[in-house]
């Protein structure tokens, strides 16, 4: 990792940097697969599928006996915690369906608001180096719980043209429509547009790789919404002398085992912890089976090392992560002072890891600074309000004068007639 010390507060915009990687081909390729889906459908998710995925799928959907079955290839310990895991998210996601108030804005004139689910919705799922089945309970529990009528995954086939069996039963335990074996940017085409087999979504969401991430952006230029604009994942920790060396080096390296393009961040007060934890990081990096892919992450990664919590807590805010881990003597006191991160773990027995899994808050995060304007997926990400208004005669006597002025002013006299001759009526 590298080591900052004392760094000045001009110099944090270089510092805190996120990974960078050759984008000159990128909408170019993605722009290919897109225009090939849109004009050719299945046909052509087939060709990508062979060329990207290396593997040759004839039927695209997963039948229903595919599974069914999934919940006999797992052990009885992984669909124990899964359904934990169900159960804690549909807890959280749950307790956010609030009731909106009728509010009458002056007498005679109501408005209100109604929260309606998008009917249907996309989930895209990374198959690449680890099976995503938590991605599944993430996306479709709050998507059935908004009330979404059709919940449709899409995810890379292993190299056999199968699907996992935890992201299969995930998904049947979520609630999922229809499960496709389409992964990459030809899954987000093929939701986007709609193929012979696959239908056309209204809203994507998903994490996934930088093509995936273009092609989201791309299709939401004219054809769906997204969820957000995300890029690799990334987590900071913010620190004081009371954090714990091997949790920090923990959660550091939990977030590196992503992938080679994911990003750890350690900001603290404490130099002796910033030297502990280096050497914690080292250690543990040793015993990880992905340590290949994390020794490359933590290559990207840094410690930086602060005069004061003041300092950690503008750094933090400038930063945005994704991730906020803050193990300091009084984590919820730093809390307050921050308002730019996709989630916050507080004290030291607070891992990344359980909002990742069961917890029960969303692990679809903002990330690359996002958390600076947007949210992370929850239950109004499925949802869309349409508002109410009703105007009794009162209401109009009261408001149609304003209405007629403002309208006049504006030079738009249809407006203030249609105001108008209502009030004659009356």
């Amino acid at each position: 990792m590298k080591r900052v010390n004392y760094p000045s507060v001009s110099e944090w915009p270089m510092l805190l940097q996120r990974p960078s990687f050759d984008s000159s081909n990128l909408n170019e390729v993605v722009g290919e697969v897109l225009r090939n889906v849109r004009n050719r459908g299945d046909e052509a998710v087939r060709e990508f599928g062979l060329k990207f995925d290396k593997v040759a799928i004839n039927e695209l959907e997963v039948t229903s006996k595919e599974i069914s079955d999934s919940e006999n290839s797992i052990s009885l310990d992984l669909k124990q915690a899964i359904n934990l895991s169900c159960a804690n998210i549909t807890a959280f996601h749950r307790a956010q369906d609030t009731h909106l108030p009728i509010v009458e804005t002056m007498p005679g004139v109501t408005c209100w608001q109604k929260s309606l689910p998008i009917e249907k919705v996309g989930l895209y799922i990374p198959g690449g180096t680890a099976p995503l089945f938590s991605t599944v309970l993430m996306l479709a529990l709050p998507a059935k719980i908004a009330g979404c009528r059709e919940i449709i995954l899409c995810t890379p086939p292993n190299a056999e043209g199968d699907v996992h069996p935890a992201v299969l039963y995930a998904a049947k335990v979520a609630g999922v429509s229809r499960v496709f074996k389409i992964g990459g940017v030809q899954a987000i085409a093929a939701m986007a547009y709609g193929t012979e087999s696959v239908p056309k979504v209204y809203k994507i969401f998903g994490p996934g790789n930088q093509y995936v991430t273009a092609a989201k952006q791309l299709v939401s230029l004219r054809e769906v919404a997204i969820d957000m604009p995300a890029g690799p994942s990334e987590v900071e920790v913010l620190a004081d002398e009371t954090a714990i060396p091997a949790f920090v080096a923990s959660d550091l390296l939990s977030q590196a085992e992503h992938g080679k393009d994911s990003q750890a961040i350690l900001i603290t007060t404490s130099s002796e912890l910033a030297d502990a934890v280096e050497k914690e990081v080292f250690k543990q990096l040793e015993l990880l089976p992905r340590k290949e892919l994390a020794t490359v992450s933590i290559g990207n990664s840094k410690i930086i090392v602060v005069k004061n919590m003041t300092e950690a807590i503008e750094a933090t805010n400038e930063y945005a992560p994704e991730h906020l881990i803050i193990a300091t003597k009084d984590p919820h006191r730093i809390s307050d002072g921050i308002y730019n991160a996709g989630s916050i773990f507080l004290g030291n027995l607070t891992p990344e890891s359980a909002g990742d899994y069961a917890s029960g808050t969303n692990h679809t995060l903002p990330t690359n600074g996002y958390a600076k304007m947007y949210s992370g997926v929850n239950l109004d990400s499925f949802r869309k309000k349409i508002t109410y208004q009703e105007i009794t005669p009162e209401g109009l006597r009261n408001i149609g004068p304003a209405i007629e002025i403002m309208a006049e002013t504006e030079s738009l006299t249809a407006h203030k007639n249609a105001v108008s001759l209502r009030m004659k009526e009356l």
